[in-house]
């Protein structure tokens, strides 16, 4: 299929997800969707306790329509779609979540919460379940490659814009939609795809995470009933990537489908930011640990120069933040207080550092320069001291990107540190061992009876 073809697309892809089978899953795609629920319930389970799911979990809760699923970390049990929507936002509400390298997607905080939403209120496998989130991931990061760069650069929030299509055919998979019923699913996502960048470092950005997920279950539950749509949603005249993108690139939808799967370019996140922040906060830390900074101290610092991709600068340049969400998507906080604490958790970007007085006046010493010689996962860091000594650092991969993946190994531990941080003595191994099992299951929902 041409770039810019007008027809087929939608069908294409519809046709290649009733017809796939966990057979047709290459063994190490297999392996990394385990890696992202892994991830995923590492992430899910930290946020949990977030103000912003207190605040979630009690104005949807107004209006459950039942108790078929549970939650993340938390008592409380909801219908299929509000659970969705709360799941989603839990895992993706500290930005340390998974990340599709080449659109900046979140793939698994859409996809998975409606599986397992799904797999407690009927049966489903473990095989069953993966098999349905790998071809979600397939086609919301498919959509992405089609309308990126362009499409996040004026604004949209892609996990949320696309990430309501993952949804939409990983339910739809599971519930054995025909090619025609997933056709119709997907014009109801199209129909409820949003989400803006601006929301980012506010509440608002989990209410497009959560529609996502809650909008596209929606799509495949009425598509199973008969609700029907465009038959071109996503190449038509106006359709989804003709109204998302100025130029998109319709080819990238279908090009290599099957051979290529998309969740081979997930990464994971060793720190709880933006993922352009990745590489910036390595520098950091190798600076901090520098003994001639030690020697001079913070104090000596006059000012600190970040150095790299353009999208560190249109993202992060962010002095003067208030609060820790913000501190999340801020180049000034985060390079402020890695170089003054030499690490980098959750503790490191909340209400409370950011309002330290000391990583206020470091930050507001941060300054970002773009370069499009640097890729995405490098950076450059100088520091100019009292005096005129500097300390300069410069990294081209980040620790989480591709070419620096996180081990299993690292992904468990992340899991155990961040379930314990939400739920202090809880033992994570049963769930760990579960998730690495999943494709041997007989039910895909003991995770979250583990998990809640």
């Amino acid at each position: 299929m041409q770039a810019g073809s007008p027809s087929g697309i939608s069908q294409a892809l519809a046709q290649f997800i009733a017809a796939c089978r966990w057979e047709d899953i290459p063994d190490p795609i297999r392996h990394e969707a385990r890696r992202s629920l892994v991830n995923y319930f590492a992430v899910a389970l930290a946020g949990a306790q977030d103000p912003t799911l207190d605040i979630a979990v009690a104005t949807y809760g107004r209006f459950a329509a039942g108790q078929q699923a549970g939650l993340v970390g938390r008592p409380e049990r909801f219908d299929m779609l509000n659970a969705a929507a709360l799941n989603a936002m839990a895992a993706n509400v500290y930005d340390f979540d998974d990340t599709h390298h080449p659109t900046i997607i979140h793939p698994t905080a859409p996809v998975a919460p409606p599986l397992f939403a799904l797999a407690q209120a009927q049966p489903m496998s473990g095989a069953e379940l993966l098999l349905a989130f790998v071809l979600g991931v397939e086609a919301e990061c498919r959509l992405g490659n089609a309308v990126s760069p362009g499409h996040y650069a004026r604004g949209w929030h892609i996990t949320s814009t696309c990430g309501v299509f993952g949804a939409a055919m990983a339910a739809g998979k599971f519930l054995k939609l025909t090619p025609e019923a997933l056709v119709w699913a997907l014009g109801s996502a199209a129909s409820q795809a949003g989400g803006l960048v601006e929301t980012l470092g506010t509440m608002a950005k989990s209410v497009g995470v959560g529609n996502a997920a809650r909008n596209g279950l929606l799509a495949a539950l009425l598509a199973q009933q008969g609700f029907d749509g465009p038959a071109a949603p996503l190449e038509g005249p106006r359709g989804f990537l003709r109204v998302a993108a100025d130029q998109p690139d319709l080819a990238a939808v279908t090009h290599e489908l099957g051979g290529h799967w998309q969740l081979a370019d997930n990464t994971y996140k060793p720190y709880p930011c933006g993922v352009v922040l990745n590489p910036v906060i390595d520098a950091c830390l190798v600076l901090a640990a520098d003994k001639r900074l030690a020697g001079a101290g913070l104090a000596d610092i006059e000012h600190v120069t970040l150095t790299g991709h353009p999208l560190l600068r249109q993202r992060t340049d962010r002095p003067g933040v208030a609060t820790g969400r913000e501190s999340q998507v801020s180049a000034q906080h985060a390079a402020a207080v890695v170089l003054a604490r030499g690490r980098a958790g959750l503790a490191e970007f909340s209400d409370a550092a950011v309002c330290e007085p000391v990583l206020r006046e470091l930050g507001a010493k941060v300054v970002v320069r773009e370069d499009d010689s640097y890729s995405v996962d490098g950076v450059q860091v100088r520091i100019a001291l009292r005096g005129g000594a500097e300390l300069v650092h410069r990294v081209d991969a980040a620790r989480g990107s591709a070419a620096r993946p996180l081990s299993d190994g690292e992904l468990e531990q992340k899991l155990r540190d961040l379930g314990r941080a939400g739920r202090p003595g809880w033992d994570p191994g049963p769930l760990i061992d579960a998730l690495w099992h999943l494709d041997d299951a007989r039910d895909a929902a003991r995770v979250m009876a583990l998990a809640a």
